[in-house]
């Protein structure tokens, strides 16, 4: 999970444009101009719900409204300015890049995908929505649990997802792009094309997009394929995710709950 979170806060520069000579395979992956967005507090809210057994729309609106101005949609603001927990039949990508911990969490890939479903439909309860959440966890449960890349895609092509060209042929084609139908397809891609977690994060670099989305679903599953970022996590989540509140004093919560311990409370 913590490869979703550094997958988001690396692709947060980027998300809607890149600079003039960027350069990929160069340029700084995290920065002090890089910061978490809605994908990081979601999917911290994700692992919230499961440990604490709490639904996953208390714990979204919970960590919604605690950490509101992080570039959430406006439809999602709305849910949570209505306090609702029902879904507003959406099929954007914020479906897909909450639900890596589901992946490690629990132990067969039934429960990974009917938990992944549950996540969707509070929020996004289109059929695309749910599909998009229930793919990305499955490819991190498989990733977590030695599946090759080969066995990986074939499992992504059972949801219906066949436009998985090549990225040099995606390129000069790809645009900003919300929804899972869009998002998932590229993400995936970038992670079959990655040799280590750091070049999958380049690939989302790479091409045109919604990096700081396409980086968490990449990035979720290329740190359980790769075993880790070969980064220094703990060091970046305590950079990133300890902030000062609006009283002065450090706010740890996201952070706490982002490297807190699940393994002794797995059911």
């Amino acid at each position: 999970m913590h490869g979703a979170i550094l997958g988001d806060i690396a692709g947060s520069r980027f998300e809607f444009s890149h600079p003039a000579k960027f350069k990929p395979r160069q340029e700084e992956l995290f920065t002090p101009a890089s910061r978490y967005t809605d994908d990081t507090v979601m999917t911290i809210a994700t692992k919230y719900a499961v440990l604490t057994h709490s639904s996953y729309a208390k714990a979204y609106g919970l960590f919604g409204r605690r950490y509101k101005k992080v570039g959430y949609g406006p439809m999602f603001l709305e849910w949570l300015d209505r306090r609702s927990e029902k879904g507003y039949n959406s099929f954007g990508n914020g479906s897909a890049m909450r639900v890596s911990f589901l992946g490690h969490y629990y132990p067969t890939l039934d429960q990974v995908e009917c938990e992944a479903a549950k996540s969707a439909l509070c929020t996004h309860n289109h059929p695309e929505g749910i599909k998009g959440a229930v793919c990305t966890a499955g490819c991190v449960f498989m990733a977590a649990h030695g599946a090759s890349k080969k066995q990986i895609l074939k499992y992504v092509k059972t949801f219906g997802y066949h436009k998985l060209q090549p990225i040099w042929m995606r390129r000069p084609f790809e645009h900003f792009d919300l929804t899972c139908q869009g998002s998932i397809p590229l993400a995936i891609r970038c992670f079959l094309e990655s040799e280590n977690w750091e070049d999958c994060i380049r690939n989302v670099y790479s091409v045109r997009c919604d990096t700081d989305t396409v980086g968490a679903i990449a990035g979720g599953i290329a740190d359980a394929f790769f075993h880790g970022t070969s980064f220094d996590e703990d060091k970046l989540l305590r950079y990133y995710l300890i902030k000062p509140n609006p009283q002065g004093n450090l706010d740890t919560f996201l952070y706490d709950w982002a490297v807190k311990d699940w393994r002794k409370r797995r059911i």
